[in-house]
């Protein structure tokens, strides 16, 4: 017997300096569901969680991710608890680097999802190429360039 049951999945991320990293995370995620949400960190939930902004504000890049081709629906993520994403757009699947894998932070949503019934699926971390990597190489040759928290 199969599952007929949509599966609603929900990859979330700052999703800053778009790069293939953030492509590939979307595109397999996709793979995986009927219908992918994608959550963009606010500029508010960066700063509170990295210590800095994004280079790109959080409606650009709303913009962007929501032209992604895999992407069915793009939104803010804007509350710091990840249950209350997932159960306001009926999550059934998250995905998540699996650079997440046997972290505190990986730990924190494995059960989130356990307790909510939803699936966690890790996905391949793309090495070569990563948001951190960018701010670093654009910091070292323009530090101006950084943007301020405000």
């Amino acid at each position: 017997m199969s599952d007929s049951r949509v599966r609603v999945g929900y990859a979330g991320g700052v999703f800053d300096l778009f790069h293939i990293g953030h492509l590939n995370v979307l595109r397999t995620s996709k793979a995986h569901c009927d219908y992918l949400v994608a959550g963009v960190l606010t500029d508010e939930m960066v700063i509170g969680a990295k210590g800095f902004a994004p280079f790109v504000p959080e409606d650009e890049r709303l913009t962007i991710v929501s032209s992604i081709v895999y992407v069915d629906q793009a939104v803010h993520e804007d509350v710091p608890d990840k249950a209350e994403m997932y159960r306001r757009y009926g999550i059934t699947h998250v995905f998540k680097g699996d650079d997440w894998k046997n972290t505190p932070k990986g730990d924190r949503v494995e059960a989130i999802c356990r307790d909510l019934g939803i699936e966690l699926v890790y996905l391949p971390y793309t090495v070569h190429t990563s948001s951190t990597q960018l701010r670093r190489a654009i910091d070292a040759v323009a530090p101006a360039a950084q943007p301020e928290a405000s």
